[in-house]
């Protein structure tokens, strides 16, 4: 078996499991935001159910419209809140004391390898990163597994990224994945699995990891896995209490497919609107104007992502034509951002630097767009009307990527930067 597979034969009680097998699985952990928490309140009320089944592996995040921008908001903080107080749930994040919720999830032990986690948003497959099988359900499924504990699954044919090589200079995690998109389309592992292996991948931080398996929805993927390594655990050292026991997958597994990628061949990539696998390299669009460049979000909002962001704009300033809006995924982040510097770095460049919030990435507080203006951002997602305005046009790249198309005020490849060719 696959170390997919392994993990849900470990939930389902199974000795083995096959591609295609349905299986009742035992939930390790589930998480809500606001967003999709207040529908599953809902359906949970409906039925009559009186206490969750495990409180102690209930997470809710409040992380979409934060601090709450409107009255409908803020009615949506309030019904998660009260329901985390009144079931007594001890992983509660309410505004000021967490973050995004993908990247709470990991670094507060909510994580655990070989566990297999749910969340009620698309970009729970995040954790893979950490050798867990992570998967988005919907709020009625995760009203289910609040009551009982268990959800049923179809265990996926699995791909195999095999990635060797070694990255160049400002190109990132996001350059890889946009080059797998664009081979897959966004279609292409509909309901499958992508495990990512190979020294390009082992050489690679927990950071770039963890961006990797938040795109693995956008080609259609059920999750997305890294196999657990020194890494890993040194990553979570000290934030998981339990001792760590991971699985591995079989020296001879069976995949559908095994792609590989020499990461030192890549250059530095752009999904162009309205879709993530209309990608192109980013040196074939250079020139087109920006009105705004976002860097943050679940997909590339990690300290690693703001350092490189902060290298290429150290002494330097944003375009007057554009505007810059940079939001740390979490408040752990931006402590440390804030220690080294970094923010200083970004405000003196002329860029907002807000609080975590997941708000700009869909289009609902913090950096919306208007009509007729043209995006680059690092999220997950371009289509249309995702970041504000239908009218608008959204560009996907990289933390370093953006960076530089920021001082340009327009798109540009950053490999220049590392050059030395711009100043």
């Amino acid at each position: 078996m696959n170390l997919i597979e392994k993990i849900l034969a470990k939930a389902s009680g199974k000795k083995e499991v096959v591609a295609g097998e349905i299986v009742d699985a035992k939930i390790d952990c589930a998480m809500v935001n606001e967003i999709t928490g207040h529908l599953t309140i809902k359906y949970f009320d409906e039925v009559g159910a009186k206490d969750v089944w495990d409180r102690e592996k209930i997470v809710i995040v409040i992380d979409h419209t934060v601090p709450a921008a409107t009255v409908e908001a803020a009615e949506l903080h309030k019904i998660v809140r009260d329901f985390a107080r009144r079931h007594k749930i001890t992983a509660f994040y309410d505004v000021g004391r967490g973050g995004i919720a993908h990247q709470i999830m990991v670094e507060k032990g909510h994580v655990v390898p070989g566990s297999l986690i749910v969340g009620a948003d698309s970009h729970t497959c995040t954790y893979g990163a950490l050798g867990a099988f992570s998967t988005g359900i919907g709020s009625t499924e995760m009203a289910a597994v609040f009551i009982n504990g268990r959800l049923w699954f179809k265990v996926p044919k699995v791909i195999k990224v095999n990635v060797t090589g070694e990255f160049k200079e400002y190109v990132m995690a996001k350059d890889l994945f946009l080059n797998i998109a664009k081979t897959l389309g966004e279609d292409g592992a509909n309901y499958m699995g992508i495990e990512f292996c190979g020294p390009a991948i082992e050489g690679m931080s927990v950071d770039g990891r963890l961006t990797l398996c938040n795109m693995v929805i956008e080609v259609g993927a059920k999750a997305g896995i890294v196999p657990v390594d020194q890494k890993t655990l040194e990553y979570l050292n000290g934030r998981v209490k339990d001792k760590i026991k991971p699985l591995k997958g079989d020296e001879v597994s069976a995949y559908e497919r095994v792609m590989e990628v020499d990461a030192s061949s890549l250059q530095p990539l752009i999904a162009c609107p309205s879709s993530v696998d209309n990608v192109k390299p980013v040196s074939e669009v250079e020139g087109i104007e920006l009105d705004q460049v976002f860097i943050g979000s679940c997909t590339n909002g990690r300290l690693e992502d703001l350092r490189v962001a902060a290298k290429i704009l150290e002494g330097k300033k944003v375009n007057e034509r554009t505007r810059l809006v940079i939001v740390p995924a979490s408040q752990e982040v931006y402590l440390s951002a804030l220690k080294e510097g970094l923010i200083e770095t970004f405000i003196k460049s002329g860029a907002v630097v807000a609080n975590p919030t997941c708000g700009a990435c869909y289009g609902g507080h913090l950096g919306v767009l208007a009509s007729g203006e043209v995006c680059l951002s690092t999220t997950n997602r371009n289509f249309v009307g995702r970041m504000g305005s239908p009218k608008s046009k959204v560009y996907l790249a990289s933390p370093a990527t953006a960076a530089a198309s920021a001082i340009e005020g327009k798109i540009v490849d950053p490999t220049s930067f590392a050059k030395g060719e711009r100043i």
